[in-house]
């Protein structure tokens, strides 16, 4: 039977214990017999069993090509593959839209610089970006820059109170054919005034592709809702597999895109002197697909469609707020945020006498995995004048009890070495 938004059940609110139990990895003990307490979330999320054991059912009994063949295993793979997508645009507010599986969030933002910005951007066309941007929203428009000689113009934010100068994205934009944006910032956790940047971009007459990676995890996003022109997301981030994402794009931008790349699903017909392509999604899909992970993501947004997004969010912020307080009377102790109502689950925080390494290692010896470096956002902390910070990041399954034992470590550590 074919899926329908109604296989979905009503959603409840946040159950940490019951989340608890469907993540086998949770269980986990570390070096010496310490319980492993996991709060890099941020950088990817640990996977329910669901998602394990739906990659593995296809695996097991439906492993076959997609869209290339008429037997049985291949109708099974295709049909599992499709629903995938088709889920990810009911849970995305993309029903009328275009969602093309990628490899990442990284890759759908390479594959709008390859497959729109290249085809509609020419020299001294401007994009405008921020200075928040992860790395993978910096460096392909730098590489187009320098081959098209298009113009960066970039939005700072304040280091005080951690926000965008909206004024100045104000100024920016005018002339702009382009904005990138990340929706929430991977080191601060603001989430940024993205109705706001929306409106005055197409006022501008601007495209808009947005960052949602540390987003979807806690944020139901209606792209056809908030109006965006592109869409960058990742399955590892919200409970999914590593190595797939998509770009969800409205259909008239997907009309102005020419290929990223050539062969398999994209081509319509092939002769040998000019060849024809799809005129959906499938244009910009090319090779055999990631079949297993899409299915495990759509098992991660079935197992994800029992909560209340709304309370996966405020759990989370809960936890960041504790942290920061808690992290604040640390003599020493430096936090990056503000960590408002709206905000992403992490905390960033830099010890003025402990190398960033040093306290993770120290942290890691007693079971806590937590981030450390420049987290992909080297121009964001060089504003700040520093080369690294530490990060907790929290999800649906971490624990006030996770925070405590955090907290009582890291105090812990600091008395003993700083």
């Amino acid at each position: 039977m074919a899926w329908s938004i109604d296989d979905w059940p009503k959603s409840i609110a946040l159950s940490v214990e019951d989340a608890r139990t469907d993540f086998p990895i949770l269980k986990r003990k570390v070096g010496d017999g310490k319980q492993l307490i996991y709060l890099d979330n941020a950088a990817t999320t640990q996977k329910p069993q669901q998602v394990i054991d739906a990659m593995s059912e296809y695996y097991r009994n439906s492993n076959s090509n997609v869209h290339r063949a008429a037997h049985t295993l291949a109708s099974e793979a295709t049909t599992a593959y499709e629903e995938s997508r088709l889920k990810l645009k009911h849970w995305f507010g993309a029903t009328q839209s275009r969602l093309v599986f990628t490899s990442g969030t990284t890759e759908a933002i390479n594959l709008a610089a390859h497959a729109w910005a290249r085809t509609n951007l020419t020299e001294g066309d401007v994009i405008v970006l921020t200075e928040m941007e992860h790395h993978a929203d910096i460096v392909p428009w730098q590489m187009l820059a320098k081959e098209k000689g298009v113009e960066l113009r970039w939005t700072p934010f304040d280091l005080e109170t951690f926000e965008l100068d909206m004024d100045a994205f104000a100024i920016a934009v005018k002339g702009a054919k382009l904005v990138a944006c990340v929706h929430t910032s991977n080191v601060l956790g603001v989430r940024n005034p993205i109705e706001d940047i929306i409106h005055l971009t197409h006022e501008a007459g601007a495209k808009l592709i947005l960052d949602a990676a540390q987003a979807a995890p806690h944020d139901r996003l209606n792209f056809e809702g908030l109006g965006v022109d592109m869409l960058a997301i990742s399955a590892h981030k919200m409970g999914g597999p590593t190595g797939i994402g998509a770009l969800i794009i409205n259909d008239s931008t997907l009309q102005q895109m020419e290929p990223f790349m050539g062969g398999g699903d994209m081509i319509r017909e092939v002769h040998l002197h000019h060849s024809t392509y799809q005129e959906n999604e499938h244009m910009l899909e090319a090779g055999t697909p990631k079949i297993a992970e899409a299915i495990g993501w759509g098992a991660a947004i079935d197992w994800m469609a029992q909560w209340d997004i709304d309370s996966v969010h405020q759990h989370g912020l809960f936890l960041a707020q504790k942290t920061v307080a808690e992290l604040r009377k640390i003599p020493g102790m430096k936090i990056y945020g503000r960590h408002a109502e709206g905000d992403g689950a992490v905390v960033s925080f830099l010890h003025e006498s402990l190398h960033a390494n040093d306290l993770a290692s120290f942290l890691d010896a007693r079971g806590f995995a937590i981030r450390t470096g420049h987290h992909c956002a080297q121009p964001l902390l060089r504003k700040f004048n520093i080369a690294a910070t530490n990060r907790v990041s929290f999800w649906l399954y971490n624990t006030e009890h996770e925070v405590d034992e955090f907290i009582s470590a890291i105090t812990d550590i600091c008395n003993k070495y700083a």
